[in-house]
Protein backbone atom coordinates (compact mmCIF):
# COMPACT_ATOMS: atom_id res chain seq x y z
CA UNK A 1 0.00 0.00 0.00
CA UNK A 2 2.85 2.43 0.83
CA UNK A 3 4.57 1.98 -2.35
CA UNK A 4 1.20 3.14 -4.28
CA UNK A 5 0.41 5.87 -2.16
CA UNK A 6 4.22 7.29 -2.56
CA UNK A 7 4.00 8.61 -5.88
CA UNK A 8 1.06 10.31 -5.09
CA UNK A 9 3.11 12.36 -1.74
CA UNK A 10 5.64 13.62 -5.12
CA UNK A 11 2.75 14.72 -6.87
CA UNK A 12 1.24 16.89 -4.16
CA UNK A 13 4.51 18.27 -3.24
CA UNK A 14 4.82 19.37 -7.18
CA UNK A 15 1.74 20.62 -7.00
CA UNK A 16 2.37 23.05 -3.80
CA UNK A 17 6.23 24.19 -5.31
CA UNK A 18 3.63 24.94 -8.33
CA UNK A 19 2.58 27.88 -6.28
CA UNK A 20 5.18 29.72 -6.46
CA UNK A 21 5.16 31.35 -8.71
CA UNK A 22 1.68 32.51 -8.32
CA UNK A 23 2.68 33.55 -5.07
CA UNK A 24 5.61 35.60 -5.99
CA UNK A 25 3.42 37.70 -8.67
CA UNK A 26 1.47 39.18 -5.27
CA UNK A 27 4.86 40.16 -3.87
CA UNK A 28 5.75 43.43 -2.59
CA UNK A 29 7.66 45.16 -6.21
CA UNK A 30 10.74 45.64 -4.05
CA UNK A 31 11.18 41.86 -3.25
CA UNK A 32 13.93 40.89 -5.43
CA UNK A 33 13.37 37.31 -6.46
CA UNK A 34 16.60 35.88 -4.68
CA UNK A 35 15.69 38.11 -1.33
CA UNK A 36 12.61 35.61 -2.00
CA UNK A 37 14.23 32.68 -2.19
CA UNK A 38 16.36 33.05 0.83
CA UNK A 39 13.39 33.70 2.60
CA UNK A 40 11.55 31.20 1.65
CA UNK A 41 14.04 29.14 2.38
CA UNK A 42 14.57 30.62 6.23
CA UNK A 43 11.08 30.53 6.81
CA UNK A 44 10.74 26.60 5.63
CA UNK A 45 13.72 26.04 7.49
CA UNK A 46 12.67 27.48 10.83
CA UNK A 47 8.96 25.90 10.60
CA UNK A 48 9.90 22.25 10.18
CA UNK A 49 12.87 22.63 12.69
CA UNK A 50 10.25 23.80 15.43
CA UNK A 51 7.73 21.47 14.55
CA UNK A 52 10.19 18.08 14.51
CA UNK A 53 10.78 19.90 17.76
CA UNK A 54 7.57 20.01 19.13
CA UNK A 55 6.41 16.79 17.74
CA UNK A 56 9.58 15.09 19.42
CA UNK A 57 10.79 14.08 15.79
CA UNK A 58 14.33 15.55 16.08
CA UNK A 59 17.08 13.09 16.87
CA UNK A 60 20.64 14.52 16.49
CA UNK A 61 22.05 11.23 17.01
CA UNK A 62 23.04 9.07 13.75
CA UNK A 63 23.43 11.86 11.44
CA UNK A 64 25.42 10.90 8.11
CA UNK A 65 27.13 14.54 8.10
CA UNK A 66 28.98 14.20 5.15
CA UNK A 67 25.11 13.59 2.98
CA UNK A 68 23.33 16.00 4.94
CA UNK A 69 25.38 18.93 4.05
CA UNK A 70 25.75 18.11 1.04
CA UNK A 71 21.88 17.70 0.35
CA UNK A 72 21.54 21.10 2.42
CA UNK A 73 24.16 22.68 -0.21
CA UNK A 74 22.20 21.00 -3.44
CA UNK A 75 18.96 22.78 -2.25
CA UNK A 76 21.08 26.47 -0.69
CA UNK A 77 22.49 26.33 -4.67
CA UNK A 78 19.22 25.57 -6.55
CA UNK A 79 17.37 29.15 -5.30
CA UNK A 80 20.00 31.49 -6.85
CA UNK A 81 20.93 29.08 -9.88
CA UNK A 82 17.36 28.92 -10.73
CA UNK A 83 16.66 32.58 -10.73
CA UNK A 84 20.23 33.83 -12.18
CA UNK A 85 19.00 31.53 -14.77
CA UNK A 86 15.27 33.09 -15.27
CA UNK A 87 16.99 36.71 -14.95
CA UNK A 88 19.82 36.09 -17.83
CA UNK A 89 17.76 33.44 -20.85
CA UNK A 90 13.83 34.43 -19.27
CA UNK A 91 11.23 32.78 -17.69
CA UNK A 92 10.68 30.56 -20.72
CA UNK A 93 14.50 28.92 -21.07
CA UNK A 94 15.14 29.04 -17.63
CA UNK A 95 12.23 27.13 -16.41
CA UNK A 96 12.39 24.99 -19.45
CA UNK A 97 16.32 23.99 -19.17
CA UNK A 98 16.38 23.55 -15.35
CA UNK A 99 13.19 21.33 -14.66
CA UNK A 100 13.63 19.45 -18.07
CA UNK A 101 17.39 18.55 -17.53
CA UNK A 102 16.33 17.44 -13.68
CA UNK A 103 15.12 13.84 -14.83
CA UNK A 104 17.63 13.48 -17.06
CA UNK A 105 20.71 14.16 -14.31
CA UNK A 106 18.88 12.22 -11.72
CA UNK A 107 18.64 9.84 -14.17
CA UNK A 108 22.29 9.83 -14.92
CA UNK A 109 23.27 9.91 -11.01
CA UNK A 110 21.30 7.41 -9.91
CA UNK A 111 22.71 4.91 -12.62
CA UNK A 112 26.58 6.03 -12.05
CA UNK A 113 26.33 6.39 -7.82
CA UNK A 114 23.61 3.49 -7.01
CA UNK A 115 24.02 1.36 -10.18
CA UNK A 116 20.74 1.75 -11.19
CA UNK A 117 19.22 2.53 -14.67
CA UNK A 118 15.48 3.86 -15.33
CA UNK A 119 13.73 1.10 -17.11
CA UNK A 120 12.32 2.28 -20.68
CA UNK A 121 8.93 3.52 -19.54
CA UNK A 122 11.10 5.30 -17.26
CA UNK A 123 12.75 6.93 -20.48
CA UNK A 124 9.91 7.34 -22.46
CA UNK A 125 7.55 9.16 -19.94
CA UNK A 126 10.34 11.53 -18.93
CA UNK A 127 10.70 12.27 -22.63
CA UNK A 128 7.36 12.80 -23.19
CA UNK A 129 7.18 15.07 -20.25
CA UNK A 130 9.83 17.46 -21.39
CA UNK A 131 8.65 18.03 -24.64
CA UNK A 132 5.69 18.99 -23.18
CA UNK A 133 7.06 21.22 -20.57
CA UNK A 134 9.10 22.53 -23.96
CA UNK A 135 5.75 23.15 -25.45
CA UNK A 136 4.27 24.51 -22.91
CA UNK A 137 6.73 27.22 -21.88
CA UNK A 138 8.16 27.58 -25.29
CA UNK A 139 4.87 29.48 -27.42
CA UNK A 140 6.35 31.92 -29.67
CA UNK A 141 7.68 34.69 -27.17
CA UNK A 142 11.32 35.99 -27.80
CA UNK A 143 13.95 33.97 -26.80
CA UNK A 144 17.52 34.85 -25.11
CA UNK A 145 20.03 32.00 -25.71
CA UNK A 146 22.66 33.11 -23.02
CA UNK A 147 25.86 30.73 -22.34
CA UNK A 148 26.07 31.79 -18.65
CA UNK A 149 22.10 31.43 -18.18
CA UNK A 150 22.23 28.44 -19.57
CA UNK A 151 24.90 27.22 -17.31
CA UNK A 152 22.94 28.56 -13.92
CA UNK A 153 19.74 26.52 -15.24
CA UNK A 154 22.04 23.31 -15.56
CA UNK A 155 23.47 23.70 -12.51
CA UNK A 156 19.80 24.46 -11.03
CA UNK A 157 18.43 21.24 -12.50
CA UNK A 158 21.79 18.99 -11.38
CA UNK A 159 20.98 21.05 -7.62
CA UNK A 160 17.57 19.67 -7.87
CA UNK A 161 18.58 16.15 -8.91
CA UNK A 162 21.32 16.03 -6.45
CA UNK A 163 19.55 16.73 -3.57
CA UNK A 164 16.72 14.32 -4.35
CA UNK A 165 18.98 11.49 -4.61
CA UNK A 166 21.16 12.08 -1.35
CA UNK A 167 17.89 13.14 0.39
CA UNK A 168 16.16 9.56 -1.01
CA UNK A 169 19.60 7.72 1.15
CA UNK A 170 19.19 9.87 4.28
CA UNK A 171 15.56 9.48 4.75
CA UNK A 172 15.95 5.68 4.51
CA UNK A 173 17.10 6.08 8.12
CA UNK A 174 15.41 9.02 9.29
CA UNK A 175 12.03 10.29 9.66
CA UNK A 176 10.70 12.44 6.61
CA UNK A 177 9.99 15.14 8.87
CA UNK A 178 13.76 15.70 11.07
CA UNK A 179 14.97 14.84 7.80
CA UNK A 180 13.25 17.98 5.90
CA UNK A 181 13.98 19.92 8.97
CA UNK A 182 17.67 19.26 9.27
CA UNK A 183 18.49 19.96 5.51
CA UNK A 184 16.18 22.90 5.34
CA UNK A 185 17.56 23.86 8.73
CA UNK A 186 20.98 23.76 7.29
CA UNK A 187 20.28 25.15 3.59
CA UNK A 188 18.52 28.30 5.39
CA UNK A 189 21.80 28.67 7.20
CA UNK A 190 23.69 28.79 3.75
CA UNK A 191 21.32 31.02 2.15
CA UNK A 192 21.42 33.90 5.26
CA UNK A 193 24.06 36.01 3.55
CA UNK A 194 21.58 37.17 0.90
CA UNK A 195 18.94 38.06 3.47
CA UNK A 196 21.57 41.09 4.14
CA UNK A 197 22.82 41.57 0.85
CA UNK A 198 19.19 43.04 -0.29
CA UNK A 199 16.49 45.05 0.56
CA UNK A 200 14.39 43.36 2.71
CA UNK A 201 11.57 46.16 4.34
CA UNK A 202 9.57 44.08 1.77
CA UNK A 203 9.11 41.57 3.93
CA UNK A 204 7.01 43.93 6.22
CA UNK A 205 4.28 45.01 4.13
CA UNK A 206 1.21 42.73 4.42
CA UNK A 207 1.25 41.34 1.17
CA UNK A 208 4.81 40.46 1.99
CA UNK A 209 4.63 38.85 5.12
CA UNK A 210 1.69 36.20 3.42
CA UNK A 211 3.85 35.42 1.11
CA UNK A 212 7.09 34.67 3.06
CA UNK A 213 4.60 32.30 4.65
CA UNK A 214 2.81 30.62 2.03
CA UNK A 215 6.27 30.22 0.80
CA UNK A 216 8.26 29.19 3.62
CA UNK A 217 5.25 27.10 5.02
CA UNK A 218 3.25 25.77 2.11
CA UNK A 219 5.69 25.09 -0.62
CA UNK A 220 8.25 24.40 1.31
CA UNK A 221 7.64 22.96 4.56
CA UNK A 222 5.05 20.95 3.61
CA UNK A 223 5.95 20.38 0.09
CA UNK A 224 9.01 18.61 0.95
CA UNK A 225 8.05 16.89 4.02
CA UNK A 226 5.44 15.38 1.17
CA UNK A 227 8.32 14.91 -0.76
CA UNK A 228 10.94 13.30 1.81
CA UNK A 229 8.22 10.98 2.30
CA UNK A 230 7.75 9.79 -1.25
CA UNK A 231 11.08 9.17 -1.49
CA UNK A 232 10.99 6.30 1.18
CA UNK A 233 9.62 4.40 -1.38
CA UNK A 234 9.74 6.33 -5.05
CA UNK A 235 13.64 5.88 -6.74
CA UNK A 236 15.38 9.36 -6.89
CA UNK A 237 14.70 9.34 -10.87
CA UNK A 238 11.39 8.64 -11.11
CA UNK A 239 10.21 11.63 -7.94
CA UNK A 240 12.19 14.25 -10.07
CA UNK A 241 9.85 13.06 -13.20
CA UNK A 242 7.34 12.98 -10.91
CA UNK A 243 8.07 16.60 -10.15
CA UNK A 244 7.26 17.58 -13.26
CA UNK A 245 3.74 18.50 -12.40
CA UNK A 246 4.79 21.67 -10.81
CA UNK A 247 5.13 23.52 -14.21
CA UNK A 248 0.93 22.33 -14.83
CA UNK A 249 -0.12 23.95 -11.57
CA UNK A 250 1.75 26.79 -12.00
CA UNK A 251 0.64 27.26 -15.50
CA UNK A 252 -3.11 26.45 -14.46
CA UNK A 253 -2.77 28.97 -11.70
CA UNK A 254 -1.43 31.72 -13.89
CA UNK A 255 -4.59 31.66 -16.04
CA UNK A 256 -6.94 31.29 -12.86
CA UNK A 257 -5.34 33.87 -10.71
CA UNK A 258 -2.97 36.19 -12.59
CA UNK A 259 -4.98 36.36 -15.82
CA UNK A 260 -2.54 34.53 -18.11
CA UNK A 261 -3.54 32.90 -21.34
CA UNK A 262 -2.23 29.59 -22.86
CA UNK A 263 -2.70 28.68 -26.63
CA UNK A 264 -3.23 25.93 -28.14
CA UNK A 265 0.20 24.54 -28.02
CA UNK A 266 0.35 25.65 -24.26
CA UNK A 267 -2.61 23.08 -24.12
CA UNK A 268 -0.82 20.34 -26.10
CA UNK A 269 2.27 20.22 -23.67
CA UNK A 270 -0.42 20.07 -20.76
CA UNK A 271 -1.56 17.30 -21.94
CA UNK A 272 1.72 15.86 -22.82
CA UNK A 273 3.40 16.19 -19.61
CA UNK A 274 0.00 14.45 -17.86
CA UNK A 275 0.18 11.47 -20.20
CA UNK A 276 3.94 11.53 -19.16
CA UNK A 277 3.53 11.68 -15.38
CA UNK A 278 0.59 9.12 -15.47
CA UNK A 279 2.99 6.73 -17.13
CA UNK A 280 5.85 7.85 -14.63
CA UNK A 281 3.53 7.06 -11.43
CA UNK A 282 2.86 3.53 -13.07
CA UNK A 283 6.44 2.27 -13.80
CA UNK A 284 7.87 4.22 -10.42
CA UNK A 285 9.29 1.02 -9.10
CA UNK A 286 10.01 -0.68 -12.13
CA UNK A 287 14.26 -0.26 -11.77
CA UNK A 288 16.28 -2.76 -12.60
CA UNK A 289 20.25 -3.35 -11.94
CA UNK A 290 22.74 -1.64 -14.13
Amino acid sequence: MAMKIAPLFILFAAILWGTTGTAQAFAPAAAHPIAIGAARLAVGGLFLLLAALLLGKLNVKGWPIGLTLLAALSMACYQPLFFSAVNQTGVAVGTVIAIGSAPILSGMLEAIFFGRRPSAIWWAATLLSIMGCVLLFLTGDSVLIKPMGILFALGAGLSFAGYTLVSGQIVKGKEPLETAAVIFGIGGVFLMPFLFLFDMHWILQPSGIAVSLHLGIIATAAAYFLFSKGLQQVPASSAVSLSLAEPITAAILGVVLVGEELNLISWVGIGMLLGGIIMIASASKRMVPA
